[in-house]
């Protein structure tokens, strides 16, 4: 057997063992930040749902999901640990920008005043026209007459 029909086989081995390495260490963050978690922190479930951190135990975390309402999740169940500003950001809408930027809710803060004011030269008759105000009728044939086949 040459080198040139193994080197295919050595490339796939090769790229395996990088993809299995490079998720055995991303499944050993998740491990770590899991482990590093303290009361008081924010999380976000797999689920997705936002909760503080009311104790920890071997397997299980205790969480508030609000306010005197507490559930007990697995650890497995823990999506992301949060840091305290866009914990607050998200669940209690703390806006922290530096600038003070605030984004309006709707686009009509945006326009001028003289823009947003409605015109009178410019009114849209929106009411359909029927047949008994002169339209033609659909098939184009007046009323009583019949198609012939």
């Amino acid at each position: 057997m040459s080198l040139a029909a193994l080197l295919p086989f050595v490339v796939l081995i090769g790229a395996m063992f990088l993809m299995t390495r490079s998720a055995k260490k991303k499944q050993q963050a998740a491990v770590q930040m899991r482990n590093d978690m303290q009361p008081g922190t924010g999380v976000r479930t797999i689920g997705g749902m936002y909760a503080t951190v009311k104790e920890v135990h071997d397997d299980t975390v205790l969480l508030e999901v609000a306010p005197g309402v507490h559930a007990v999740y697995a650890k497995n169940a823990i999506g992301a640990v949060l840091d305290d500003d866009e914990y607050n950001r998200i669940v209690h809408g703390d806006d922290l920008t530096a600038d003070g930027t605030v984004v309006p809710d709707d686009a009509s803060s945006l326009l001028d005043a003289d823009a947003a004011a409605p015109r009178d030269d410019a009114k849209v008759d929106l009411v359909k026209e029927t047949e008994a105000d002169g339209a033609e009728p659909k098939d184009g044939k007046a009323d009583g007459e019949a198609g012939a086949k």
